[in-house]
């Protein structure tokens, strides 16, 4: 049998490359369709979801999860710069590099372990083609970090009220044909207490897992909904 392994990175680069600038859209579902024809579905959980007509989640019984690509929001590296005098204590590409990896791993980790969790979806890495499975593909965008932790030498902290927000776009796609039968984005602030707190890489893990988690959760929520709903 024809076996094809999942390009599940170009799957993921490919989700942010769909949409128009990457940009995060208003918090309410928009009227009319996407330009590849989704529909928009009210009352999701979400804050805005598009369906492909006449799509069917019930009919797939194995998933696969790709690497959840990072992007930040435009000009972030330039505006965290502007004000750091010390060259010490500038943001690098490093830095940049750094944290979207790790946040990017943080993102697939989530949303795998939401769908092993009991009872458990059936997850694979290679399919056999014209096999029905269907790809989970995340991407996180407009990330926008307001106290990045770049471990410079010397004693430096950063106070802030919130760590920053975050947006999801979450492309769920039939792995042998490509195409898109549901888009969910969905755009999420940390919770501003205002009280100024110490930022670092230890808090903003925190911050953005609590997120994740919520997004995993409500991911896991729909596709039982829909499971169940079919038996």
């Amino acid at each position: 049998m024809n076996k094809t392994i999942f390009n599940l990175k170009a799957l993921a680069l490919a989700v942010c490359v769909g949409v128009t600038a990457c940009a995060a859209p208003e918090q309410k579902p928009p009227a009319g369709v996407t330009f590849d024809g989704l529909e928009p579905v009210p009352e999701a959980k979400f804050a805005t979801v598009y369906k492909k007509p006449g799509a069917d989640l019930s009919i797939y019984k194995t998933y696969g999860v790709a690497p959840c690509e990072v992007a930040f929001r435009k000009n972030w590296l330039r505006d965290q710069n502007q004000n750091r005098i010390d060259l010490t204590n500038r943001v690098t590409k490093k830095d940049v590099d750094r944290i979207k990896t790790q946040l990017g791993e943080m993102c697939t980790e989530t949303f795998t372990k939401a769908l092993q969790a009991p009872p458990p979806y059936t997850l694979v890495e290679e399919f056999t083609e014209g096999e029905e499975v269907l790809v989970l593909a995340p991407a996180i965008i407009n990330l926008d970090i307001n106290a990045p932790d770049i471990m410079s030498p010397g004693i430096s902290r950063s106070y802030t009220t919130q760590s920053g927000e975050m947006t999801l776009l979450l492309e769920l796609k039939d792995a042998t044909t490509g195409d898109v039968l549901y888009r969910i984005v969905d755009r999420q602030k940390d919770f501003d207490d205002m009280q100024l707190q110490w930022t670092n890489s230890v808090t903003n893990r925190a911050d953005a897992q609590r997120i994740l988690n919520r997004w995993g959760k409500e991911l896991r929520d729909g596709l039982d909904k829909v499971t169940a709903a079919a038996q």
